[in-house]
């Protein structure tokens, strides 16, 4: 008799009930449920990050040139990459010009224009839309558009 109870004892420990993974796999559930709205929100700050650091790098580029630059920039990007160079001088090669990387994603928009010291905006688009701006009288925003800020 006691060793049939041993027995059944020994058998009853050797696995998991199906109530025990239920619970188990539920549970897992529900932290997959909280724990991917978090991570795709991190993605979404990650790329607003990189495009603010973007354009304020570019941003000081622009401002030192004017220190000392008079002429108007022109400032083009392609994928990875972007260039200012100096325009309006009359000279037919450029007398400054600056390169510079972009995070993956990023890319200059078109709206970007550098006119004067006290006239420039320049802008950088996310993967997903969105754009940010540094501009000489408005400083870093998220705008639709550099088209108005000065």
């Amino acid at each position: 008799m006691l060793a049939r109870l041993r027995n059944a004892q020994e058998k009853k420990d050797s696995g998991f009930t199906l109530i025990e993974l239920l619970v188990v796999m539920i549970i897992i559930g529900i932290l997959a449920a909280i724990a991917i709205p978090v991570f795709l929100s991190q993605k979404s700050k990650a790329r607003e990050t990189s495009a603010k650091s973007d354009v304020t790098s570019l941003s000081k580029e622009v401002a030192a040139y004017f220190v000392d630059g008079p002429a108007k920039l022109n400032v083009t990007g392609s994928s990875g990459s972007w260039t200012a160079t100096e325009t309006g001088t009359g000279a037919s090669t450029p007398a400054w010009t600056t390169t510079g990387k972009l995070s993956s994603g990023n890319v200059i928009d078109s709206s970007t224009h550098v006119d004067a010291a006290d006239n420039w905006c320049v802008a950088v688009k996310t993967s997903d839309s969105a754009i940010w701006t540094y501009s000489s009288t408005q400083g870093l925003k998220k705008l639709t558009t550099c088209t108005g800020v000065n």
